[in-house]
């Protein structure tokens, strides 16, 4: 754990470092494109090897599906709460990804010229479902759950198999809930390649969504433009604005809710214009961390990924966080809202000490795909709009056309393409 303070002579500096932390080690892209080119060559054979490999799982070509007798019977292994429980988030989701669903529209903006836009739905998209470390049920409903309230009528889900080649419970019957349509037992980067390129038995998808670790987001950038993805997404991270009248230990648990979370690599930033608040805080993380579970992982990132800074006030706060462009951004000080009003980048903001993160992860609403290690600046978090295709639409009338020939058949002199020019004059020589 390190403490960053604003009078410090390299306060800046330490702050840039932090602001540049890679989505991935580039290192690992090497061998990612040595899989991914694999599964592309040699489809089902691959797939095989790589689940006996990575997963210790031997699979045959005929058991990479996960069937319908097998989903029922997962299914009835899930106890009543849990059923209720994925019931209630999937109803929040949804509900939240059907407010933004897009509707199509137009307008006259000249006469005899009719300009608008159309939304279909995508028709066969695949969602990643992390099950290495923590079988992530939730992510079923923050992906397929999104992608059902768009309609998309083929949802196709991978997810790691166990070494019996088992898939969690959980979650199967949160797939079943989604509307997923196929589940495959596969993960990891082959998990990847096989949505992106096919395979003998399994049809290729029009776009990935869905979180991953790091390899697992080399791959999704790697087969960009052989199917789209929904952002290139690393290790999860979360930033916590407070002030001395926050409560240490809300925050230390926050922050030990992203350092469990799997890699190591992960980052958990305080920034607070109160150093006693951060000294209760770091003794808060040591003593808390003792009631977890995952000791080892929460040790990796304590160490290296906890950062506790001090600032000079609320603004210099808001500035930080926007150009860190956290995954999560927590504020809990006072007047929140108006502290998150200044904030210009971060991948979902919670608001107030009643609104932790995991809260957003589970069953809030906004889907838990949000893009980190700064990405925020320049992508959103996975919407439903994510699962339709825009397209425009243009309609004129030869009045309308006849008034702007002129100035497409300019556009075409300045190009040099005559035939785009010839295009739109041919329609009015001898007055056709």
């Amino acid at each position: 754990m390190k403490k960053i303070f604003y009078q410090d002579t390299d306060f800046e500096q330490q702050l840039e470092n932090l602001y540049h932390r890679p989505s991935y080690p580039p290192e690992i892209e090497e061998p990612v494109k040595n899989i991914l080119q694999g599964v592309h060559e040699r489809g089902n054979a691959a797939l095989s090897e790589y689940a006996k490999k990575f997963d210790n799982a031997e699979l045959t070509p005929e058991q990479f599906l996960v069937d319908e007798e097998e989903i029922k019977k997962a299914s009835r292994k899930v106890d009543a709460d849990c059923r209720s429980a994925v019931k209630a988030a999937l109803k929040n989701v949804m509900y939240f990804a059907e407010q933004r669903i897009p509707q199509p529209w137009s307008c006259s903006p000249r006469p005899g010229v009719i300009v608008g836009e159309r939304f279909e739905p995508m028709e066969r998209i695949g969602v990643y479902v992390p099950g290495g470390t923590a079988p992530l049920v939730s992510t079923v409903i923050h992906t397929a759950g999104i992608a059902k309230a768009a309609g998309v009528k083929e949802i196709i889900a991978v997810t790691p198999p166990g070494p019996d080649g088992e898939v969690h419970p959980a979650v199967l019957y949160a797939m079943r809930q989604a509307g997923v349509t196929e589940v495959y037992r596969l993960g990891g980067v082959y998990g990847i390649a096989a949505l992106a390129y096919g395979t003998e038995t399994i049809k290729k998808v029009e776009k990935i969504v869905g979180p991953g670790n790091a390899y697992v987001t080399a791959a999704k950038k790697l087969v960009y433009g052989e199917v789209a993805i929904d952002m290139v997404a690393g290790p999860s991270e979360i930033m916590i604005i407070a002030d001395e009248k926050c409560t240490p230990e809300f925050i230390a648990a926050d922050i030990l809710s992203q350092a469990e979370h799997g890699s190591g690599l992960e980052q958990a930033v305080l920034l607070s214009t109160d150093k006693d608040l951060m000294d209760k805080v770091e003794a808060e993380v040591y003593a808390q961390k003792k009631l977890l579970n995952r000791q080892e992982t929460v040790d990796k990132v304590i160490s290296k990924g906890v950062f506790l800074i001090h600032v000079e006030d609320m603004d210099a706060a808001a500035d930080i966080a926007g150009k860190y462009a956290p995954e999560h951004l927590e504020i809990q000080c006072a007047k929140a809202g108006n502290v998150a009003k200044k904030v210009k980048a971060a991948g979902a903001v919670f608001i107030g000490q009643w609104t932790p993160e995991p809260i957003g992860d589970f069953c809030a609403g906004p889907s838990h795909v949000l893009p980190t290690a700064g990405s925020a600046r320049f992508f959103s978090g996975l919407t439903v709009e994510g699962f339709f295709r825009r397209m425009s639409i243009v309609n004129y009338h030869k009045s309308a056309l006849k008034k702007e020939v002129d100035t497409a058949v300019k556009f075409a002199e300045m190009e040099g393409l005559d035939a785009h020019g010839r295009s739109a004059s041919i329609r009015f020589n001898s007055e056709n």
